[in-house]
C-alpha cells in the first residue's frame, strides 16, 4: 500500500517554509544528565522542533528538571507524559505510536546524551531529499563520551551496505542517532508497540523490510554518553565484544530474532518479494539440522559489517543459536 505524505509534509513542501521534528525523548532516573541533552537540544540550528517527553516512572529529579524546562520554554516546546512502565522499548513505542503526535520528521533521544548543534539540520539535509511516501531513515557513528562529557573515541565505523539481509542479524545504529520520516512512523505505529528488543533495531528491520532507504552518516552528531546505568552501551571495546559473545553462545540472540520474526508478521503485506524470500530461508534455516541450516543461512544471505561479528555469526549458526 503506498502512504501520502502526511498532511503537514504537504503544507511544508508547498509553502517552503522549514520542516517540524518531533524529538521523542525517553526519560528514566535521568537528573544528572538530562539538562545538558536538553540544553543541547535548544542549541539545535534547525529550530522547528517540539519534545515529547515520556517519563518511565522516575523517582529522582527528572520530572522536575523537565517541568523546569517547560515553564523555560513554554508549553508549546515540551510535553511531558507518563511512560508504560515496561522498559525503554516500551517507552518509545509508547510515544512513536501515538498517532496525536504529529509532525513532518520524527527523531528518537536518550535523556544522557549531547546533541551536536547541527544534528537535526544534518540529517533533515538527506531526509527531506527522499520522496515522502518512501520509509526513510537517517542513522549515524556516535561519539563516546565518559560521565563528564570527555571524549572516550567512536562507536565502530560500518562501511558495507544497510539492508534487510543485515538488519535481521545485526542493529547497526543507535535510536538516539535516528531520525526518520512519516512513512517510516507510519511503519511503527501500524505495527503498534510489539514485543521487540530494542526500537532502535526493530525500525531499522521494517523499513529496510518494506522497500525503505536507509543512510549511516559516518560522522558523529551526538555525543554517546558511557556511564554504569547505560540500559544499552557502545560495543566498541573488547570486554563488551567478549559479553556479547558470551550472551550470543548463552541463547539470548535466539530469543530476540524470534521475537523481531513474530512481530515483522504485522507489517509482511508491506515487504518486497525478495524481502519475503530472504525472510522466509531465515526462519527456516535456524529451525533446521546443521547441514540444511548452514546451506540456509548462507542463501539468505544476511551478514554483519564486521570480521568479527561474521565470525559469531557463523558460530551461532553452527551451534543453532540464531
Amino acid at each position: 500500500m503506498t502512504r501520502r505524505p502526511s498532511t503537514a509534509a504537504r503544507e511544508a513542501a508547498a509553502d517552503g517554509r522549514s520542516p517540524s521534528v518531533a524529538i521523542l525523548l525517553g526519560t528514566c532516573h535521568g537528573e544528572r544528565f538530562l539538562a545538558p541533552q536538553l540544553d543541547s537540544i535548544t542549541a539545535q540550528t534547525h529550530t522547528d522542533w517540539r519534545v515529547w517527553a515520556s517519563d518511565d516512572h522516575s523517582t529522582d529529579g527528572t520530572l522536575a528538571i523537565l517541568s523546569d524546562y517547560r515553564r523555560r520554554w513554554g508549553e508549546g516546546r515540551l510535553a511531558i507524559r507518563t511512560g508504560p512502565g515496561r522498559g525503554f522499548c516500551a517507552n518509545f513505542l509508547s510515544l512513536v505510536c501515538d498517532l496525536s503526535i504529529q509532525a513532518d520528521y520524527y527523531a528518537f533521544a536518550d535523556h544522557d546524551d549531547v546533541w551536536d548543534d547541527d544534528k537535526l539540520a544534518v540529517a533533515l539535509a538527506w531526509l527531506t531529499g527522499i520522496p515522502h511516501n518512501v520509509p526513510a531513515l537517517y542513522c549515524a557513528r556516535t561519539r563516546l563520551i565518559d560521565e563528564d562529557g570527555q571524549p572516550m573515541g567512536f562507536s565502530p565505523l560500518f562501511s558495507r551496505p544497510l539492508s534487510f539481509r543485515n538488519a535481521l542479524v545485526q542493529s547497526v545504529a543507535g535510536g538516539n542517532t535516528m531520525v526518520f520520516n512519516q512513512a517510516a512512523r507510519n511503519l511503527l505505529a501500524e505495527a503498534g508497540v510489539v514485543d521487540v528488543q530494542t526500537h532502535d533495531w526493530w525500525l531499522y528491520l521494517i523499513v529496510t523490510a518494506c522497500g525503505g532507504r536507509t543512510f549511516y552518516d559516518p560522522v558523529p552528531k551526538i555525543g554517546y554518553r558511557q556511564h554504569p546505568n547505560n540500559l544499552v552501551g557502545s560495543n566498541a571495546d573488547w570486554p563488551a565484544r567478549l559479553s556479547r559473545a558470551r550472551r550470543l553462545l548463552a541463547g539470548r540472540f535466539t530469543g530476540m530474532n524470534d521475537r523481531n520474526i513474530v512481530a515483522l508478521k504485522r507489517l509482511q503485506h508491506h515487504m518486497s518479494a525478495e524481502n519475503k524470500s530472504i525472510l522466509t530461508h531465515f526462519v527456516h534455516a535456524r529451525k533446521a539440522s546443521l547441514a540444511p541450516r548452514v546451506r540456509g543461512i548462507r542463501h539468505s544471505g544476511v551478514y554483519h559489517h564486521t570480521r568479527l561479528g561474521n565470525l559469531g555469526l557463523m558460530v551461532a549458526t553452527l551451534f543453532k543459536k540464531l
